[in-house]
């Protein structure tokens, strides 16, 4: 079929319709903006917006057989002209007060249901699980399809994010920049985030404006709101959002394993390496990582070789957080001593070692090979006095086990 014959199908479906039933139609068009975020992820958004705006055009402005529409989406998109030609158009959205008791299952319809399943005694774990979404004041809205798959399986999983596609908020935090990642690190150690929202989505901005990626992740109800902050000098109004439950944690954990295990399984090697503080194998498997996974990391549209090891460094922390998290707490870029240290590994139990990595990148101008940038990692671990925050906490120095990592593209060494 031609862009032609498309573009006009609905149109001309509706005129059928509206000539046999002798009434106009209502067209109701759910997650439109779908086929939009994988065409910006694949590479094809201008012929899919410049055909979009054809459709839309015929089924909904120039078409005299229509009587309503409503069009359902997680995105408003209009910035990119999509809508331009529409009229009388509403947008009611995840901040909008009205129909916000409507867009899922209330606290007290959960009760109700859990009651009737015998089912009242896992009403915490189901709100830790599913609750957590909010709609302009609304607050407690299930999601309804996490909700009846437990009630028919009776056990907690991950429903509704494996029904979705999220290959674009899989981009979006791969390939973003080190405070996007330092973000998600804060957000899955149960921290919050303060930003202002843009609910008019523009996908151009996605690659340059952080809070066009939070706007995203809220509005596809991966963050929830924890408090609104007016600003009404500015016009932009900050809210402090966090991960909206167990479920979507899981999703990103499970995410962000993936970033590492679809490409090599040298990674988890590596971590059990590391553990065993065996740095010959570490050097090895670490190697095999870079090599397989930077590029990975990087966008592709714009790679850059001196950027690429920081984007995969704050990456690989992501999944130091998820693997290790039943043995260390993970911290990044925090300040100890006199200046900010890389990763910090802090035991939870007394049989482990505490353990602090220093990321450097191969600079010819001051070092002569990647064993001096090595060396200097490892000075800097000690000049800083990074191990004063372990220290304070009770962890002798002899637990503390110092690694700098040396970067020169694809290359890495550890001493």
């Amino acid at each position: 079929m031609g862009d032609a014959e498309a573009t006009l199908a609905l149109h001309e479906l509706s005129k059928y319709l509206c000539r046999f039933y002798g009434k106009k139609v209502v067209i109701l068009l759910d997650e439109y903006d779908t086929p939009m975020q994988e065409a910006y992820v694949y590479g094809y958004w201008e012929e899919l917006a410049e055909f979009t705006r054809s459709i839309f055009n015929s089924a909904f402005k120039t078409n005299p057989d229509l009587g309503r529409a409503i069009m359902t989406g997680i995105t408003r998109v209009s910035k990119e002209s999509i809508f331009s030609d529409l009229n009388n158009l509403e947008a009611v959205t995840i901040i909008s007060e009205k129909y916000q008791d409507s867009f899922g299952f209330t606290q007290d319809e959960v009760s109700e249901a859990l009651r009737e399943y015998g089912l009242s005694d896992k009403e915490e774990e189901v709100r830790a699980w599913y609750d957590g979404f909010t709609f302009g004041k609304k607050t407690d809205i299930y999601n309804p399809w996490s909700i009846i798959n437990y009630l028919d399986k009776k056990t907690f999983f991950s429903y509704w994010v494996n029904t979705s596609s999220n290959s674009l908020v899989g981009k979006l935090i791969r390939e973003g920049s080190r405070d996007v990642k330092m973000v998600m690190e804060d957000l899955l150690k149960g921290g919050k985030l303060h930003t202002y929202i843009d609910e008019q989505m523009v996908f151009s901005l996605l690659d340059t404006r952080e809070s066009a990626v939070w706007s995203l992740l809220l509005a596809s109800g991966y963050l929830k709101v924890e408090r609104f902050i007016p600003n009404e000098k500015r016009g932009k109004h900050g809210y402090d959002l966090v991960l909206t439950n167990q479920e979507v944690r899981m999703m990103f954990e499970q995410m962000i394993e993936g970033w590492f295990s679809d490409f090599t399984p040298s990674y988890n090697d590596f971590i059990r390496a590391l553990l065993r503080a065996d740095l010959k194998s570490m050097n090895a498997y670490m190697n095999k990582v870079a090599l397989e996974t930077i590029s990975y990391f990087d966008t592709g549209k714009k790679p850059s070789e001196a950027a690429e090891p920081e984007k995969f460094y704050h990456g690989f922390v992501l999944g130091l957080i998820v693997d290790l998290a039943d043995r260390y707490m993970v911290t990044s870029n925090r300040e100890s001593g006199f200046g900010r240290y890389d990763v910090i590994l802090e035991p939870l139990h007394s049989k482990d070692d505490a353990i602090i990595l220093e990321f450097k990148v191969y600079d010819p101008e001051e070092e002569g090979s990647l064993k001096d940038t090595v060396k200097s990692a490892l000075a800097q671990i000690d000049e800083m006095q990074y191990a004063a925050s372990l220290e304070a906490r009770g962890i002798s120095p002899e637990r503390i086990r110092k690694y700098g990592f040396a970067f020169e593209g694809k290359k890495v060494l550890i001493g």
